[in-house]
């Protein structure tokens, strides 16, 4: 691969159904995922994060657009680009009536791998799987096939590795060890691309995050990126109700927000984007200004609350352009 990017697409559009009825799935796909990262594409149902997915890896063909996958271009050579991928989707592609071995002794010898029990051994140790290994793979939990699937889709040695919404239904415990088989395969060299609806799980893995909306890219960016975007919250509960409004003037003067009161609680919040915001230096502030306090904390935003406020704002957005378009 000569490009710095593992996955790099421009104007990939998809549309299903009848002339004159047609969905467009994607409308102009404009990715760029670097070399040896995770990349996160997050987005609402019906958003397209499957459909881009199923191009990339040569599943559905586009109806516009190019892109370049592992250094190949998807619509020139395919072969090359699924030569050069591994692909796990949401439902396990393993077969139940065999082993877990079996099962990937198969799919070692179906790409043609050198050495395929000796592979086969070495990815069910790798995922914990080397006591189950003689049991079929019906016998397994939703955790362990989830496993016994990703390392399926590692017996080539993927450049690429595709994994779509690989946790879902998933308990901690088996969320986890996928997590740390997808770090293992980062660190080993491997571009992953992730679909996930879980938030923490991109806030865990992802580099890079695409927000998709309707068929495109809505807002990319790091994790700390997005969370940057919203803001901190800071809130401080104070002793007495007739300070609220001292603690208030602090919170202005040092996030630059207006703030909030809850007064059933004598509480005062305020957002802020001052990343140098530091509790001591808060406490410090309320001290010098009297402010006797019971509580102060200042909470970092998860990628939830910047996933609701974004797709919130689209779709206000969305409905606006509708209203125009109607009137």
């Amino acid at each position: 691969m000569t490009s710095t990017y593992a996955v790099l697409s421009e104007g990939l559009e998809k549309r299903f159904g009848p002339e004159g009825a047609e969905v467009h799935a994607l409308r102009g796909l404009d990715l760029a995922v670097a070399q040896g990262t995770v990349f996160g594409l997050l987005g609402p149902n019906g958003a397209g994060k499957t459909t881009a997915v199923r191009l990339l890896t040569t599943l559905l063909r586009p109806d516009a657009g190019s892109a370049r996958v592992a250094g190949h271009d998807l619509l020139r050579d395919p072969a090359a680009v699924r030569r050069s991928i591994g692909v796990t989707g949401q439902y396990a592609s393993v077969d139940g009536d065999l082993t877990g071995r079996q099962n990937l002794r198969l799919f070692a010898r179906l790409h043609r791998v050198r050495g395929p029990a000796e592979r086969a051994d070495e990815l069910l140790d790798r995922f914990g799987l080397t006591e189950a290994a003689d049991r079929q793979a019906s016998t397994y939990s939703g955790g362990m096939r989830r496993r016994l699937d990703l390392a399926a889709s590692l017996v080539r040695r993927p450049d690429v590795l595709f994994l779509d919404e690989p946790t879902t239904g998933l308990d901690p415990a088996s969320r986890n060890r996928i997590w740390e088989a997808v770090r293992e395969l980062t660190a080993d060299g491997t571009t992953v691309l992730l679909t996930t609806q879980y938030l923490e799980e991109a806030d865990q893995l992802a580099d890079d995050i695409a927000l998709m909306d309707r068929g495109r890219v809505a807002h990319t960016g790091s994790p700390a990126q997005f969370k940057a975007t919203i803001g901190a919250h800071v809130e401080v509960v104070v002793t007495e109700a007739d300070v609220m409004v001292k603690a208030a003037a602090v919170l202005d003067q040092l996030t630059g927000a207006e703030p909030s009161f809850d007064h059933e609680r004598r509480a005062v919040g305020a957002v802020t984007r001052d990343t140098t915001l530091t509790l001591p230096r808060l406490v410090r502030e309320l001290d010098a200004a009297g402010v006797p306090l019971l509580d102060a904390r200042i909470e970092p935003p998860t990628l939830d609350d910047v996933f609701l406020r974004l797709t919130q704002e689209s779709q206000e957005s969305g409905e606006s352009r509708e209203e125009e378009r109607a009137a």
